[in-house]
Parts: structure tokens; sequence; C-alpha cells
């Protein structure tokens, strides 16, 4: 018993050595989490596009360049009439497109159309002459690209 009493005194005498302060900052974890991020937004990215769900015809047309927030006018199969993700009426629908484009170059906006291809084809023409006279003249039709050449 008297040993190890002896040991614990003279371990206590020795000094410790201080470590020197480290003035370096480690970014490994800055940089893990900024990855696991970006590898988030980068697979929600897509998932946030939102619009009405329209079956659209086919075309062989080259695609226009897009504006960057354009006005949609989309008609379901149902023949509902949505302003961008707005279910509007007919008679409601010139004066909204009124408000929605006055800020956005009056009327010559551009007005992106989309309309389902099951629509029956009067339907159609009955709102883009409503659109017509009422002074839009930059009416753009939306469709899916062609597969079948």
């Amino acid at each position: 018993m008297a040993a190890s009493v002896a040991e614990a005194s003279s371990s206590g005498t020795h000094r410790r050595r201080r470590r020197a302060v480290m003035s370096e900052i480690n970014v490994t974890p800055f940089v893990d989490v900024m990855l696991v991020l970006l590898i988030i937004f980068m697979v929600s990215a897509p998932l946030l596009t939102v619009g009405v769900p329209v079956n659209l015809p086919q075309s062989q047309a080259k695609s226009l360049s897009q504006s960057p927030d354009p006005v949609t006018v989309t008609i379901n199969a149902q023949g509902e009439i949505y302003l961008q993700d707005a279910k509007v009426s007919v008679d409601e629908l010139l004066q909204k497109l009124k408000a929605v484009t006055n800020a956005r170059g009056g009327l010559h906006a551009h007005i992106y159309f989309k309309g389902d291809r099951d629509l029956k084809y009067g339907m159609v023409m009955r709102l883009l002459g409503r659109l017509n006279a009422a002074g839009y003249t930059s009416v753009e039709l939306v469709t899916d690209l062609d597969q079948e050449s």
C-alpha cells in the first residue's frame, strides 16, 4: 500500500505541457453541409414547377424563347379556364387578364395559351377570339414536341 501512495505523489509532480492554441478553422464540415444542401435543392427544384395539368397536343414546330414569368391561360379537358394557376370564369378572364398584363407590357404582353388536346376546336377559337377582340395580339399556343418523327 505504501508503494502505491509513493507512485501517486511522484506522478503529480510532473508538469503537463500545454498545447498551442489552434488558429485554423476546419471547413470540412461546412463543405459537407453545403454539398448536402446543394443536392437537396437540385432534387427538389424540378418538383416545384406548378401549373394546371393539361394533355397538350403535339407539334413539330421549334420551341420559342420563353420569357421568365409568362402570363398563361389554360383550358383543361373539362373546359375549365385558368389564369396562371387560378380558376376563372369566361366573364372574369378578360378583366383579370387586363390587371395582370398591365404590369407586364399591357396589350403587347406575351400570353401563353395551353389547351387540352381533347377540347373541342370551337371552344378554343371562342376564347382566342375574345382575347383578340380585347386587343391582345401576342398570344402563343403551347404544345408538346411530337415524338413520332
